[in-house]
């Protein structure tokens, strides 16, 4: 599995992989590759990007 979580920046849309009721999330902080994530449908979650892997939305 890539890591991809050094390349998460605040304001980037993502996707949690197994949780796609959350809906699209916005990347708040990204520290110690934990993302914070504001989910449109679950709020703000905090993710341990060694754990899981984030998908980038670009066409939103």
């Amino acid at each position: 599995m890539t890591n991809l979580t050094s390349f998460f920046e605040p304001g980037m849309l993502v996707r949690h992989p197994t949780q796609p009721d959350w809906g699209i999330g916005q990347v708040q902080s990204n520290i110690g590759g934990k993302v914070t994530v504001n989910f449109r449908e679950a709020g703000k979650v905090v993710i341990d990007g060694t754990r899981v892997e984030l998908v980038p939305v670009f066409d939103e």
